[in-house]
Protein backbone atom coordinates (compact mmCIF):
# COMPACT_ATOMS: atom_id res chain seq x y z
CA UNK A 1 0.00 0.00 0.00
CA UNK A 2 2.73 2.36 0.82
CA UNK A 3 4.57 1.45 -2.42
CA UNK A 4 1.53 2.07 -4.25
CA UNK A 5 0.89 5.36 -2.19
CA UNK A 6 3.78 6.64 -3.29
CA UNK A 7 4.72 5.79 -6.74
CA UNK A 8 1.04 7.35 -7.20
CA UNK A 9 2.48 11.01 -5.42
CA UNK A 10 6.02 10.79 -6.72
CA UNK A 11 5.50 10.43 -10.51
CA UNK A 12 5.35 14.32 -11.06
CA UNK A 13 8.50 14.77 -9.48
CA UNK A 14 10.97 13.05 -10.78
CA UNK A 15 13.11 15.86 -12.13
CA UNK A 16 13.39 16.73 -8.51
CA UNK A 17 14.06 13.37 -7.56
CA UNK A 18 16.66 13.00 -10.29
CA UNK A 19 18.33 16.12 -8.75
CA UNK A 20 18.77 14.46 -5.39
CA UNK A 21 20.10 10.76 -6.41
CA UNK A 22 22.60 13.30 -8.72
CA UNK A 23 24.04 15.47 -5.14
CA UNK A 24 23.84 12.61 -3.15
CA UNK A 25 25.84 10.61 -5.15
CA UNK A 26 28.63 13.47 -5.46
CA UNK A 27 28.13 13.92 -1.64
CA UNK A 28 28.81 9.95 -1.39
CA UNK A 29 31.79 9.88 -3.80
CA UNK A 30 33.18 12.80 -1.76
CA UNK A 31 32.86 11.32 1.40
CA UNK A 32 34.46 7.82 0.34
CA UNK A 33 37.37 10.03 -1.08
CA UNK A 34 38.47 12.06 2.12
CA UNK A 35 39.38 9.03 4.05
CA UNK A 36 41.72 7.94 1.15
CA UNK A 37 43.50 11.79 1.56
CA UNK A 38 43.59 11.76 5.23
CA UNK A 39 45.23 8.34 5.09
CA UNK A 40 47.66 9.72 2.56
CA UNK A 41 48.45 12.86 4.31
CA UNK A 42 49.49 10.94 7.29
CA UNK A 43 51.63 8.20 5.53
CA UNK A 44 53.19 10.54 2.77
CA UNK A 45 52.93 13.54 4.95
CA UNK A 46 53.27 13.47 8.40
CA UNK A 47 55.36 10.67 8.50
CA UNK A 48 57.49 11.82 6.07
CA UNK A 49 57.09 15.36 7.06
CA UNK A 50 56.60 17.23 3.68
CA UNK A 51 54.90 19.91 4.86
CA UNK A 52 54.47 20.82 0.97
CA UNK A 53 52.47 17.36 0.12
CA UNK A 54 50.35 17.96 3.61
CA UNK A 55 49.58 21.64 2.22
CA UNK A 56 48.55 20.96 -1.03
CA UNK A 57 46.85 17.41 -0.31
CA UNK A 58 45.02 19.35 2.43
CA UNK A 59 43.99 22.26 0.37
CA UNK A 60 42.54 19.35 -2.40
CA UNK A 61 40.81 17.81 1.16
CA UNK A 62 39.46 21.23 1.99
CA UNK A 63 37.43 21.54 -1.21
CA UNK A 64 36.17 18.03 -1.79
CA UNK A 65 34.70 18.71 1.74
CA UNK A 66 33.18 22.07 0.63
CA UNK A 67 31.91 20.47 -2.67
CA UNK A 68 30.41 17.84 -0.21
CA UNK A 69 28.66 20.48 1.42
CA UNK A 70 27.07 22.42 -1.37
CA UNK A 71 26.15 18.46 -2.69
CA UNK A 72 24.21 18.19 0.76
CA UNK A 73 22.56 21.42 1.03
CA UNK A 74 21.14 20.89 -2.61
CA UNK A 75 20.10 17.42 -2.14
CA UNK A 76 18.08 18.65 1.21
CA UNK A 77 16.44 21.33 -0.39
CA UNK A 78 15.46 19.17 -3.73
CA UNK A 79 13.83 16.19 -0.86
CA UNK A 80 12.34 18.93 1.23
CA UNK A 81 10.78 20.03 -1.84
CA UNK A 82 9.45 16.91 -2.80
CA UNK A 83 8.51 16.03 0.69
CA UNK A 84 6.45 18.96 1.33
CA UNK A 85 4.46 19.06 -2.62
CA UNK A 86 3.68 15.13 -2.16
CA UNK A 87 2.35 16.15 1.36
CA UNK A 88 0.06 19.10 -0.08
CA UNK A 89 -1.09 16.82 -3.44
CA UNK A 90 -2.23 14.22 -0.63
CA UNK A 91 -3.53 16.62 1.96
CA UNK A 92 -5.61 17.68 -1.22
CA UNK A 93 -6.72 14.83 -2.32
CA UNK A 94 -8.37 13.38 0.37
CA UNK A 95 -9.65 16.98 0.93
CA UNK A 96 -11.16 16.73 -1.88
CA UNK A 97 -12.48 13.00 -1.62
CA UNK A 98 -14.06 13.58 2.04
CA UNK A 99 -15.50 16.65 0.70
CA UNK A 100 -17.48 14.17 -2.67
CA UNK A 101 -18.32 11.96 0.69
CA UNK A 102 -22.15 11.72 1.50
CA UNK A 103 -22.93 11.50 5.01
CA UNK A 104 -23.18 8.21 5.14
CA UNK A 105 -18.98 8.09 4.53
CA UNK A 106 -18.43 10.73 7.03
CA UNK A 107 -19.95 8.91 9.56
CA UNK A 108 -18.08 5.39 8.26
CA UNK A 109 -14.85 7.31 9.00
CA UNK A 110 -15.78 9.16 11.55
CA UNK A 111 -14.64 13.46 11.44
CA UNK A 112 -11.93 12.68 13.84
CA UNK A 113 -10.39 9.95 12.34
CA UNK A 114 -10.62 11.78 8.59
CA UNK A 115 -8.57 15.08 10.72
CA UNK A 116 -6.17 12.86 11.40
CA UNK A 117 -5.82 11.44 8.28
CA UNK A 118 -5.37 14.39 6.68
CA UNK A 119 -2.90 15.90 9.41
CA UNK A 120 -1.06 13.29 11.09
CA UNK A 121 -0.97 10.62 8.95
CA UNK A 122 0.06 12.57 5.49
CA UNK A 123 2.57 14.41 7.99
CA UNK A 124 3.99 10.39 8.58
CA UNK A 125 4.66 9.95 4.97
CA UNK A 126 5.72 13.09 4.49
CA UNK A 127 8.33 12.55 6.93
CA UNK A 128 9.25 9.02 5.64
CA UNK A 129 9.78 10.92 1.94
CA UNK A 130 12.15 13.75 3.16
CA UNK A 131 14.09 10.89 5.09
CA UNK A 132 14.25 8.90 2.30
CA UNK A 133 15.20 11.50 -0.56
CA UNK A 134 18.30 12.14 2.19
CA UNK A 135 19.17 9.05 3.19
CA UNK A 136 17.85 6.54 0.71
CA UNK A 137 20.19 7.11 -1.75
CA UNK A 138 23.37 7.83 0.15
CA UNK A 139 22.96 5.16 3.20
CA UNK A 140 23.36 2.51 0.23
CA UNK A 141 26.10 4.06 -2.07
CA UNK A 142 28.15 5.06 1.33
CA UNK A 143 27.80 1.57 2.81
CA UNK A 144 28.76 -0.60 -0.12
CA UNK A 145 31.30 2.02 -1.31
CA UNK A 146 32.79 2.08 2.23
CA UNK A 147 33.50 -1.69 1.99
CA UNK A 148 34.63 -1.70 -1.10
CA UNK A 149 37.16 0.82 -0.05
CA UNK A 150 37.91 -0.26 3.53
CA UNK A 151 38.97 -3.68 1.72
CA UNK A 152 41.25 -2.10 -0.97
CA UNK A 153 42.78 -0.30 2.60
CA UNK A 154 43.23 -3.39 4.23
CA UNK A 155 42.08 -6.77 3.10
CA UNK A 156 43.12 -8.49 6.25
CA UNK A 157 40.62 -6.56 8.21
CA UNK A 158 37.62 -7.52 6.03
CA UNK A 159 36.34 -9.89 8.35
CA UNK A 160 35.33 -7.48 11.08
CA UNK A 161 32.68 -5.96 8.35
CA UNK A 162 31.50 -9.34 7.73
CA UNK A 163 30.85 -9.86 11.43
CA UNK A 164 30.03 -6.50 12.29
CA UNK A 165 27.23 -5.45 9.30
CA UNK A 166 24.90 -8.53 10.07
CA UNK A 167 25.02 -8.46 13.70
CA UNK A 168 23.92 -4.61 13.31
CA UNK A 169 21.04 -5.81 10.50
CA UNK A 170 19.70 -8.54 12.16
CA UNK A 171 19.35 -6.55 15.72
CA UNK A 172 17.39 -3.74 13.16
CA UNK A 173 15.34 -5.62 11.91
CA UNK A 174 13.88 -7.53 15.28
CA UNK A 175 13.41 -3.71 16.60
CA UNK A 176 11.55 -3.06 13.51
CA UNK A 177 9.52 -6.12 14.00
CA UNK A 178 8.24 -5.05 17.46
CA UNK A 179 7.65 -1.52 16.55
CA UNK A 180 5.06 -2.55 14.03
CA UNK A 181 2.32 -3.39 15.66
CA UNK A 182 2.83 -0.56 18.40
CA UNK A 183 2.97 2.10 15.80
CA UNK A 184 -0.56 0.80 14.24
CA UNK A 185 -1.95 1.27 17.68
CA UNK A 186 -0.79 4.46 17.76
CA UNK A 187 -2.86 5.76 14.84
CA UNK A 188 -5.85 4.43 16.41
CA UNK A 189 -5.31 5.71 19.83
CA UNK A 190 -5.11 8.99 18.13
CA UNK A 191 -8.13 9.07 16.33
CA UNK A 192 -9.35 8.56 20.14
CA UNK A 193 -7.54 11.01 21.82
CA UNK A 194 -8.98 13.41 19.09
CA UNK A 195 -12.57 12.12 19.07
CA UNK A 196 -12.95 12.81 22.86
CA UNK A 197 -11.61 15.73 22.73
CA UNK A 198 -13.86 16.73 19.66
CA UNK A 199 -16.77 15.81 21.34
CA UNK A 200 -15.70 17.72 24.78
CA UNK A 201 -15.46 20.72 22.68
CA UNK A 202 -18.12 20.34 20.83
CA UNK A 203 -20.61 19.55 23.69
CA UNK A 204 -19.17 21.90 25.97
CA UNK A 205 -22.43 23.45 27.51
CA UNK A 206 -23.69 19.97 27.97
CA UNK A 207 -21.18 18.95 29.82
CA UNK A 208 -21.39 22.16 32.35
CA UNK A 209 -25.13 22.06 32.28
CA UNK A 210 -25.03 18.22 33.72
CA UNK A 211 -22.00 18.98 35.55
CA UNK A 212 -19.94 16.38 34.14
CA UNK A 213 -16.42 17.74 33.86
CA UNK A 214 -14.64 14.90 35.68
CA UNK A 215 -16.40 12.82 34.37
CA UNK A 216 -14.97 13.89 30.83
CA UNK A 217 -11.51 14.88 32.41
CA UNK A 218 -11.60 11.23 33.44
CA UNK A 219 -12.57 9.71 29.83
CA UNK A 220 -9.86 12.35 28.15
CA UNK A 221 -7.49 11.01 30.59
CA UNK A 222 -7.81 7.53 29.51
CA UNK A 223 -8.03 8.09 26.11
CA UNK A 224 -4.52 10.18 26.73
CA UNK A 225 -3.01 7.31 28.95
CA UNK A 226 -3.81 4.94 26.34
CA UNK A 227 -1.74 6.44 23.60
CA UNK A 228 1.08 7.41 26.28
CA UNK A 229 1.60 3.68 27.07
CA UNK A 230 1.65 2.95 23.22
CA UNK A 231 3.85 5.75 22.26
CA UNK A 232 5.93 4.61 25.65
CA UNK A 233 6.38 1.36 24.17
CA UNK A 234 7.33 2.07 20.54
CA UNK A 235 9.65 4.84 22.18
CA UNK A 236 11.66 2.54 24.19
CA UNK A 237 11.88 0.15 21.41
CA UNK A 238 13.28 2.97 19.10
CA UNK A 239 15.45 3.86 22.13
CA UNK A 240 17.60 0.46 21.88
CA UNK A 241 18.28 1.28 18.11
CA UNK A 242 21.27 3.85 19.22
CA UNK A 243 22.90 2.46 21.94
CA UNK A 244 23.08 -0.96 19.62
CA UNK A 245 24.23 0.81 16.54
CA UNK A 246 27.22 2.82 18.91
CA UNK A 247 27.73 -0.49 21.05
CA UNK A 248 28.47 -2.27 17.41
CA UNK A 249 30.30 0.57 16.43
CA UNK A 250 32.53 1.11 18.92
CA UNK A 251 33.52 -2.58 19.62
CA UNK A 252 34.32 -2.66 15.73
CA UNK A 253 36.83 0.39 16.35
CA UNK A 254 38.30 -1.19 19.01
CA UNK A 255 38.46 -4.66 17.10
CA UNK A 256 40.44 -2.35 14.03
CA UNK A 257 42.61 -0.82 16.67
CA UNK A 258 43.28 -4.04 18.10
CA UNK A 259 44.17 -6.29 15.22
CA UNK A 260 45.12 -3.72 13.03
CA UNK A 261 47.94 -2.90 15.84
CA UNK A 262 49.26 -6.42 15.43
CA UNK A 263 49.48 -5.85 11.36
CA UNK A 264 50.78 -2.40 11.71
CA UNK A 265 53.76 -4.28 14.46
CA UNK A 266 54.59 -6.86 11.75
CA UNK A 267 54.81 -4.23 9.12
CA UNK A 268 52.36 -5.39 6.77
CA UNK A 269 49.72 -2.22 7.07
CA UNK A 270 50.28 1.91 7.60
CA UNK A 271 48.90 3.91 10.06
CA UNK A 272 47.13 5.64 7.43
CA UNK A 273 45.66 2.36 5.94
CA UNK A 274 44.86 2.13 10.15
CA UNK A 275 42.90 5.25 9.81
CA UNK A 276 41.75 5.28 6.67
CA UNK A 277 40.00 1.75 7.92
CA UNK A 278 38.21 2.80 10.80
CA UNK A 279 36.70 5.76 8.99
CA UNK A 280 35.65 3.54 6.42
CA UNK A 281 34.14 1.06 8.85
CA UNK A 282 32.64 4.19 11.04
CA UNK A 283 30.81 5.19 7.42
CA UNK A 284 29.93 1.89 6.66
CA UNK A 285 27.45 1.42 10.46
CA UNK A 286 27.07 5.19 10.20
CA UNK A 287 25.15 4.76 7.03
CA UNK A 288 23.30 1.22 8.45
CA UNK A 289 22.47 3.54 11.30
CA UNK A 290 20.94 6.25 8.58
CA UNK A 291 19.17 3.37 7.10
CA UNK A 292 18.11 2.57 10.16
CA UNK A 293 16.16 5.49 11.06
CA UNK A 294 14.12 5.66 7.64
CA UNK A 295 13.35 1.80 8.38
CA UNK A 296 11.73 3.33 11.75
CA UNK A 297 9.67 5.83 10.05
CA UNK A 298 8.81 2.83 7.31
CA UNK A 299 6.37 0.82 10.04
CA UNK A 300 4.37 3.97 10.69
CA UNK A 301 3.96 5.79 7.25
CA UNK A 302 2.97 2.02 6.02
CA UNK A 303 0.08 2.24 9.01
CA UNK A 304 -0.80 6.17 7.65
CA UNK A 305 -0.82 5.16 3.68
CA UNK A 306 -3.40 2.16 3.99
CA UNK A 307 -5.38 4.82 6.39
CA UNK A 308 -4.45 7.24 3.43
CA UNK A 309 -5.41 5.11 0.56
CA UNK A 310 -8.42 3.47 2.03
CA UNK A 311 -10.34 6.84 2.06
CA UNK A 312 -8.77 7.99 -1.21
CA UNK A 313 -9.94 4.53 -2.48
CA UNK A 314 -13.77 4.77 -0.90
CA UNK A 315 -16.18 6.32 -3.04
CA UNK A 316 -19.06 8.10 -1.85
CA UNK A 317 -22.04 6.30 -2.14
CA UNK A 318 -23.74 9.54 -3.65
CA UNK A 319 -21.85 9.24 -7.15
CA UNK A 320 -22.02 11.38 -9.80
CA UNK A 321 -23.58 10.95 -13.23
CA UNK A 322 -21.27 9.81 -15.93
CA UNK A 323 -23.52 12.32 -18.30
CA UNK A 324 -24.98 14.56 -15.98
CA UNK A 325 -28.41 16.77 -17.52
CA UNK A 326 -28.88 20.18 -17.01
CA UNK A 327 -32.65 20.49 -19.22
CA UNK A 328 -34.77 20.87 -16.04
CA UNK A 329 -38.30 22.57 -16.21
CA UNK A 330 -38.04 24.50 -12.51
CA UNK A 331 -41.93 24.77 -12.76
CA UNK A 332 -42.21 21.03 -12.10
CA UNK A 333 -40.70 21.56 -8.19
CA UNK A 334 -39.68 18.50 -6.92
CA UNK A 335 -41.56 15.38 -6.88
CA UNK A 336 -40.88 11.94 -5.02
CA UNK A 337 -42.32 8.80 -5.88
CA UNK A 338 -42.02 6.17 -3.92
CA UNK A 339 -39.21 6.70 -1.78
CA UNK A 340 -37.61 4.88 0.88
CA UNK A 341 -34.20 4.70 2.65
CA UNK A 342 -32.30 2.40 4.27
CA UNK A 343 -29.23 2.68 6.18
CA UNK A 344 -26.48 0.03 5.40
CA UNK A 345 -26.87 -2.41 8.12
CA UNK A 346 -30.50 -1.34 9.29
CA UNK A 347 -33.34 -3.98 9.86
CA UNK A 348 -35.69 -1.84 7.95
CA UNK A 349 -35.91 1.03 5.83
CA UNK A 350 -35.76 4.40 7.84
CA UNK A 351 -38.68 5.66 4.87
CA UNK A 352 -40.94 3.97 3.03
CA UNK A 353 -43.14 4.84 0.04
CA UNK A 354 -43.03 8.40 -0.08
CA UNK A 355 -44.70 10.08 -3.00
CA UNK A 356 -45.97 13.51 -2.77
CA UNK A 357 -44.93 16.98 -5.12
CA UNK A 358 -43.88 20.25 -4.24
CA UNK A 359 -44.49 23.44 -6.63
CA UNK A 360 -43.46 26.68 -6.89
CA UNK A 361 -45.06 29.09 -5.17
CA UNK A 362 -46.45 26.89 -2.47
CA UNK A 363 -45.31 25.62 1.08
CA UNK A 364 -44.73 22.17 1.47
CA UNK A 365 -44.96 20.93 5.45
CA UNK A 366 -43.50 17.95 6.95
CA UNK A 367 -44.53 17.46 10.58
CA UNK A 368 -44.25 13.95 12.58
CA UNK A 369 -43.31 12.74 15.64
CA UNK A 370 -39.49 12.16 16.64
CA UNK A 371 -37.49 9.97 14.86
CA UNK A 372 -40.35 9.29 12.41
CA UNK A 373 -37.83 10.22 9.62
CA UNK A 374 -38.56 14.14 8.91
CA UNK A 375 -34.65 15.19 8.70
CA UNK A 376 -33.38 11.89 6.70
CA UNK A 377 -36.38 12.70 3.72
CA UNK A 378 -34.91 16.48 3.90
CA UNK A 379 -31.69 14.94 2.90
CA UNK A 380 -32.69 13.03 0.07
CA UNK A 381 -33.48 16.59 -1.78
CA UNK A 382 -30.11 17.74 -2.32
CA UNK A 383 -28.88 14.15 -2.14
CA UNK A 384 -26.64 13.72 1.01
CA UNK A 385 -28.18 10.46 0.47
CA UNK A 386 -29.53 8.60 -2.48
CA UNK A 387 -32.43 7.14 -2.22
CA UNK A 388 -32.41 3.10 -1.84
CA UNK A 389 -35.60 2.58 -3.95
CA UNK A 390 -38.04 4.86 -5.88
CA UNK A 391 -37.44 8.41 -7.21
CA UNK A 392 -36.55 11.57 -6.58
CA UNK A 393 -37.00 14.36 -9.18
CA UNK A 394 -35.96 17.86 -9.50
CA UNK A 395 -37.17 20.18 -12.74
CA UNK A 396 -38.83 16.28 -14.00
CA UNK A 397 -35.06 14.88 -13.82
CA UNK A 398 -33.87 12.02 -11.66
CA UNK A 399 -31.49 13.93 -9.02
CA UNK A 400 -29.09 10.98 -9.47
CA UNK A 401 -29.08 12.38 -13.21
CA UNK A 402 -28.61 15.65 -12.64
CA UNK A 403 -25.65 17.78 -12.40
CA UNK A 404 -24.84 17.92 -8.68
CA UNK A 405 -23.94 21.85 -9.55
CA UNK A 406 -27.68 22.61 -10.78
CA UNK A 407 -29.14 20.92 -8.16
CA UNK A 408 -27.00 22.28 -5.51
CA UNK A 409 -27.15 25.91 -6.95
CA UNK A 410 -31.50 25.41 -7.19
CA UNK A 411 -31.66 24.95 -3.34
CA UNK A 412 -31.33 27.07 -0.82
CA UNK A 413 -31.07 24.79 2.75
CA UNK A 414 -31.53 25.97 6.46
CA UNK A 415 -30.38 22.40 8.38
CA UNK A 416 -31.76 21.85 11.77
CA UNK A 417 -28.07 22.90 13.85
CA UNK A 418 -26.97 26.13 11.88
CA UNK A 419 -23.48 26.53 12.05
CA UNK A 420 -21.79 29.63 11.04
CA UNK A 421 -18.17 29.41 9.90
CA UNK A 422 -15.14 31.80 11.67
CA UNK A 423 -15.46 35.12 9.86
CA UNK A 424 -17.51 38.63 9.47
CA UNK A 425 -21.61 38.44 8.80
CA UNK A 426 -20.91 39.20 5.72
CA UNK A 427 -18.90 36.55 4.77
CA UNK A 428 -21.34 33.90 6.10
CA UNK A 429 -24.01 35.28 4.32
CA UNK A 430 -22.23 35.35 1.00
CA UNK A 431 -21.28 31.80 1.13
CA UNK A 432 -23.93 30.45 -1.06
CA UNK A 433 -23.11 33.93 -3.25
CA UNK A 434 -20.13 35.81 -3.15
CA UNK A 435 -20.77 38.40 -5.33
CA UNK A 436 -24.20 39.31 -3.02
CA UNK A 437 -24.33 43.33 -2.69
CA UNK A 438 -24.67 44.61 0.99
CA UNK A 439 -27.85 45.81 -0.28
CA UNK A 440 -29.09 41.81 -0.75
CA UNK A 441 -27.50 41.03 2.42
CA UNK A 442 -29.65 43.71 4.38
CA UNK A 443 -32.65 42.95 2.38
CA UNK A 444 -32.28 39.12 3.26
CA UNK A 445 -31.56 40.01 7.15
CA UNK A 446 -34.64 42.15 6.95
CA UNK A 447 -36.63 38.72 5.77
CA UNK A 448 -34.89 36.69 8.14
CA UNK A 449 -35.76 39.26 11.16
CA UNK A 450 -32.11 39.73 11.59
CA UNK A 451 -31.82 42.92 10.33
CA UNK A 452 -32.72 44.80 13.96
CA UNK A 453 -29.84 42.67 16.22
CA UNK A 454 -27.18 42.94 13.03
CA UNK A 455 -27.19 46.68 12.68
CA UNK A 456 -27.19 46.98 16.54
CA UNK A 457 -23.72 44.89 16.52
CA UNK A 458 -20.10 46.86 16.78
CA UNK A 459 -19.50 46.49 13.27
CA UNK A 460 -22.91 45.76 11.28
CA UNK A 461 -22.09 43.34 8.87
CA UNK A 462 -18.17 43.51 9.65
CA UNK A 463 -18.76 42.06 12.96
CA UNK A 464 -16.75 39.32 13.45
CA UNK A 465 -18.58 35.45 14.15
CA UNK A 466 -16.95 33.11 16.06
CA UNK A 467 -16.47 29.47 14.13
CA UNK A 468 -20.07 27.69 14.94
CA UNK A 469 -21.22 31.04 15.64
CA UNK A 470 -20.69 30.91 19.19
CA UNK A 471 -20.91 34.58 19.92
CA UNK A 472 -24.44 34.76 18.72
CA UNK A 473 -27.42 33.05 20.72
CA UNK A 474 -29.59 30.37 19.10
CA UNK A 475 -31.97 32.30 17.85
CA UNK A 476 -29.50 34.82 16.10
CA UNK A 477 -27.69 32.03 14.46
CA UNK A 478 -30.80 30.23 13.55
CA UNK A 479 -31.77 33.50 11.38
CA UNK A 480 -28.15 34.07 9.69
CA UNK A 481 -28.85 30.94 8.43
CA UNK A 482 -31.93 31.68 7.25
CA UNK A 483 -30.30 34.99 5.28
CA UNK A 484 -27.35 33.52 4.22
CA UNK A 485 -29.80 31.19 2.23
CA UNK A 486 -32.23 33.45 1.25
CA UNK A 487 -29.29 35.56 -0.31
CA UNK A 488 -29.13 33.06 -3.12
CA UNK A 489 -32.38 33.65 -3.88
CA UNK A 490 -32.92 29.64 -4.90
CA UNK A 491 -35.76 28.70 -6.64
CA UNK A 492 -36.00 25.69 -3.84
CA UNK A 493 -36.13 26.95 -0.34
CA UNK A 494 -36.18 24.09 2.47
CA UNK A 495 -36.15 24.66 5.94
CA UNK A 496 -35.39 21.88 8.42
CA UNK A 497 -36.70 22.62 11.77
CA UNK A 498 -35.30 26.22 11.22
CA UNK A 499 -38.08 27.90 12.96
CA UNK A 500 -38.08 25.99 16.78
CA UNK A 501 -35.64 28.67 17.89
CA UNK A 502 -37.69 31.45 17.20
CA UNK A 503 -40.46 32.46 19.30
CA UNK A 504 -44.06 32.34 18.16
CA UNK A 505 -43.85 36.43 17.19
CA UNK A 506 -41.04 36.17 15.18
CA UNK A 507 -41.89 32.86 13.81
CA UNK A 508 -44.92 34.58 12.68
CA UNK A 509 -43.28 37.52 11.26
CA UNK A 510 -40.57 35.45 9.37
CA UNK A 511 -43.16 33.54 7.48
CA UNK A 512 -44.99 36.91 6.46
CA UNK A 513 -41.93 37.96 5.28
CA UNK A 514 -40.87 34.75 3.14
CA UNK A 515 -44.80 35.11 1.50
CA UNK A 516 -43.91 38.61 0.40
CA UNK A 517 -40.06 37.87 -0.39
CA UNK A 518 -40.05 34.59 -1.57
CA UNK A 519 -43.66 34.26 -2.60
CA UNK A 520 -42.24 32.40 -5.91
CA UNK A 521 -40.12 29.68 -4.18
CA UNK A 522 -40.74 26.06 -3.39
CA UNK A 523 -41.25 25.82 0.09
CA UNK A 524 -40.52 22.68 2.02
CA UNK A 525 -40.67 23.16 6.07
CA UNK A 526 -39.62 20.41 8.44
CA UNK A 527 -41.64 21.85 11.81
CA UNK A 528 -42.55 20.90 14.99
CA UNK A 529 -45.10 23.42 16.08
CA UNK A 530 -47.96 23.13 14.25
CA UNK A 531 -49.05 27.38 14.47
CA UNK A 532 -45.69 27.05 11.58
CA UNK A 533 -47.57 24.78 9.62
CA UNK A 534 -51.20 26.02 9.61
CA UNK A 535 -50.90 28.21 6.69
CA UNK A 536 -49.25 25.26 3.97
CA UNK A 537 -50.29 24.37 1.11
CA UNK A 538 -49.66 20.95 1.94
CA UNK A 539 -49.14 19.17 5.27
CA UNK A 540 -47.46 15.95 5.31
CA UNK A 541 -48.31 14.03 8.33
CA UNK A 542 -45.12 11.55 8.39
CA UNK A 543 -45.11 8.38 10.98
CA UNK A 544 -42.54 5.94 11.61
CA UNK A 545 -40.93 6.65 8.12
CA UNK A 546 -44.42 6.74 6.11
CA UNK A 547 -47.01 9.66 5.17
CA UNK A 548 -50.08 8.31 6.85
CA UNK A 549 -52.10 11.47 5.82
CA UNK A 550 -51.65 15.17 3.99
CA UNK A 551 -53.62 17.88 3.19
CA UNK A 552 -54.32 21.30 4.50
CA UNK A 553 -54.59 22.38 8.27
CA UNK A 554 -58.20 22.12 7.96
CA UNK A 555 -58.54 18.48 6.04
CA UNK A 556 -56.13 17.16 8.58
CA UNK A 557 -57.91 18.16 11.74
CA UNK A 558 -61.23 16.74 10.19
CA UNK A 559 -58.93 13.63 8.13
CA UNK A 560 -56.17 12.54 10.04
CA UNK A 561 -56.18 10.91 13.86
CA UNK A 562 -52.23 11.22 14.03
CA UNK A 563 -52.45 15.23 13.42
CA UNK A 564 -55.37 15.39 15.36
CA UNK A 565 -52.98 13.82 18.18
CA UNK A 566 -50.23 16.43 17.35
CA UNK A 567 -52.43 19.31 17.46
CA UNK A 568 -53.83 18.33 20.76
CA UNK A 569 -50.72 17.62 22.30
CA UNK A 570 -49.48 21.21 22.08
CA UNK A 571 -52.81 22.60 22.80
CA UNK A 572 -52.60 20.77 26.19
CA UNK A 573 -48.74 21.95 26.79
CA UNK A 574 -49.81 25.90 26.01
CA UNK A 575 -53.05 25.15 28.20
CA UNK A 576 -50.76 23.61 30.87
CA UNK A 577 -48.39 26.71 30.82
CA UNK A 578 -51.41 29.39 30.69
CA UNK A 579 -52.01 27.62 33.85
Amino acid sequence: MLAQLLSRYLRPYWPLLVGVFVFQLMQSIASLYLPTLNADIIDNGVIVGDTGYILREGGIMLAVSLGQITCSIIAVYFGARVGMSVGRDMRRDVFTRVGEYSEQEVGHFGAASLITRNGNDVQQVQMLIVMAANLLVMAPIIGIGGVIMAIQQEAQLAWLIAVAVPVLLVAVSILVGFMVPQFRKMQGRIDAVNRVLREQLTGIRVIRAFVRERTERERFERANDELTDVSMKAGRIFALAFPIVMMVMNLSSIAVIWFGAFLIDEGSMEIGSLTAFISYLIQILMSIMMATFMTMTIPRASVSAERISEVLATESSVRLPEHPRTDIDPSKGFELEDVSFQYPGAEKPVLADISFRALPGTTTAIVGSTGAGKTTLISLLPRLFDVTGGVVRYGGVDVRELDPDVLWRGIGLVPQKPYLFSGTVADNLRFGKPDASDEELWQALETAQAKEFVAEMPAGLETEVAQGGTTVSGGQRQRLAIARALVKHPPILVFDDAFSALDVSTDARLRAALDTDAKNATRIVVAQRVSTVIDADNILVLDDGRIVAQGTHEQLLRESTTYQEIVNSQLSVLAGGAE
